[in-house]
């Protein structure tokens, strides 16, 4: 059975304030770096699965992403798939 390998990105979604993401961007602003307008802070999930074949793969991990990994009402999410070499 193939082994692949997932990476699922998640964001808030751009109408959702970030409190953690603007006191990031202020306290770089007081360090010293000048110039950020913008830092929101999301989340990388990485995980290995067992599959017959891609795509049964990838219907196991957006049914992840949508139940589990993200908040559908403020969170949008991305996928990166590959499979693995035996």
């Amino acid at each position: 059975m193939p082994n692949f390998q997932a990476s699922v990105l998640v964001s808030l979604r751009p109408s959702v304030l970030d409190p953690a993401g603007e006191a990031a961007r202020s306290a770089a602003n007081r360090l010293g770096v000048e110039g950020i307008k913008s830092l929101r802070i999301g989340k990388a999930i990485s995980l290995e699965l067992d599959a017959p074949d891609e795509a049964e793969a990838r219907r196991r991990v957006e049914l992840l992403a949508d139940r589990l990994l993200a908040n559908p009402v403020i969170e949008d999410w991305s996928l990166e798939l590959e499979c693995l070499p035996k």
